[in-house]
């Protein structure tokens, strides 16, 4: 876990930047200690670090970059959902071979 400073020494997107990415960004929202101080996960980093990619290098707005990232959001949640629904077919094609092997 990171903190807001450590965030912003790792990748240089200025604190203030971080708590309005916070508001605009679905999903992006550190963790707080009890202290109230922000936690940021490896995640959390990844969002920061694609962000400022997407609007410092590509040029985006805060948001289409935004809605890039929903959207990869949405297509890996649905490689994901794919990917679970071939692995449940893959173990009911291997017992039902396994199956027959057995009537044989």
């Amino acid at each position: 876990m990171y903190t807001i400073g450590q965030v912003e020494e790792i990748t240089g997107v200025k604190q203030h930047v971080l708590r309005y990415w916070e508001e605009v960004i679905p999903g992006f929202a550190p963790k707080k200690d009890f202290g109230g101080r922000r936690l940021y996960s490896q995640k959390d980093m990844e969002t920061v670090l694609r962000m400022k990619h997407l609007i410092y290098q590509k040029k985006f707005t805060i948001e289409g970059a935004r809605d890039q990232i929903i959207n990869e959001s949405e297509a890996f949640e649905k490689s994901a959902d794919l990917l679970g629904q071939i692995r449940s077919a893959r173990r009911e094609l291997t017992e039902a071979f396994f199956a027959l092997r057995k009537l044989r």
